[in-house]
C-alpha cells in the first residue's frame, strides 16, 4: 500500500510487516524502546517517559532522527468503555509522548501525527480510536491535533505536582507503583497545581464515532485562551 514502509524480512505467512509510513524525505518508523525512552527523558518537557507505551516511532527527516512519538495504553485504561461505548481490550490507545527537535521543518508535528495514525491503522487494525491531550504544561490548546482532524471533546482540570522544574500527574504521585518511567522522590516537597487539559480523539474506524459517549465541541481558537 502506498506510503507504508515494510520490513525486509518475509515472515512465514508471506506478508511483509509494516514498520513505518511516509515518503523519502519525511517518514515515521519503528525504533527501539530504550532509544525512544532515552530521547524522551532527555528532551521532553516532562523529562520522563510513560512506562506503558508499547509503540515507539522515530520521526526521520532527510534520514535524520529528529523526533519520537510513543503510543500506549491510556493513563486510566479502565476508562475506555466510558469514553467510547463497547471499546474492548486493545481497541484504544493514547499518544503518551511526542517530541520533535527544533531543527524539524515547519508543520512537522502535524505531519508526524498524521503519518503515525496511518501507520497505526495499517499495523494495528484492532485499534479503533486514539486519544491525546493538550495541556497548559506545554502552553497549547491542541492546534496540532486540529490540523490532523482530531475531534475535540472539551477540557477538564487535572491535579499535578511540581518541584518547580518537572510536573508529575496526580496518579504518579499517589500510585503505589511507579507507572511513568521516573521515580517520584520527596513527594512532600512538591507543590500541588491544577492545570487545564484538552481532550482530542482520532477515530480510525468511522463508525466508532457514533459510539462516543462524550459531547463533541467546537475547536478552541489559539487566540482564545481564557
Amino acid at each position: 500500500m502506498k506510503g507504508y514502509i515494510y520490513s525486509n524480512q518475509i515472515p512465514m505467512f508471506g506478508h511483509k510487516e509494516i514498520i513505518g509510513y511516509g515518503v523519502d524525505c519525511f517518514y515515521i518508523k519503528e525504533i527501539d524502546r530504550v532509544l525512544a525512552n532515552n530521547i524522551i527523558k532527555k528532551n521532553h518537557y516532562s523529562k520522563k517517559y510513560f512506562n506503558n507505551s508499547y509503540i515507539h516511532l522515530g520521526v526521520f527527516i532527510y534520514n535524520e532522527l529528529l523526533g519520537v512519538l510513543q503510543y500506549g495504553h491510556l493513563l486510566n485504561n479502565n476508562s475506555v468503555g466510558s469514553i467510547v461505548e463497547g471499546t474492548g481490550n486493545g481497541e484504544a490507545c493514547e499518544l503518551n509522548r511526542m517530541w520533535l527537535d527544533d531543527k524539524a521543518l515547519r508543520n512537522s508535528e502535524s505531519k508526524a501525527i498524521s503519518y503515525s495514525t496511518k501507520y497505526l491503522k495499517g499495523k494495528y487494525p484492532k485499534i479503533k480510536w486514539i486519544q491525546s491531550f493538550a495541556d497548559e504544561r506545554c502552553g497549547g490548546l491542541g492546534i496540532v491535533y486540529q490540523a490532523c482532524s482530531f475531534n475535540y471533546y472539551g477540557e477538564h482540570l487535572s491535579t499535578f505536582y511540581t518541584d518547580g522544574e518537572k510536573f508529575y500527574h496526580n496518579i504518579q504521585v499517589t500510585a503505589k507503583r511507579e507507572k511513568a518511567g521516573t521515580q517520584v522522590k520527596d513527594k512532600d516537597k512538591l507543590k500541588k497545581v491544577e492545570l487545564r487539559q484538552f481532550r482530542y480523539i482520532k477515530y480510525l474506524h468511522t463508525k466508532t464515532k457514533k459510539q462516543c459517549l462524550l459531547k463533541e465541541q467546537p475547536y478552541l481558537k489559539h487566540y482564545n485562551n481564557d
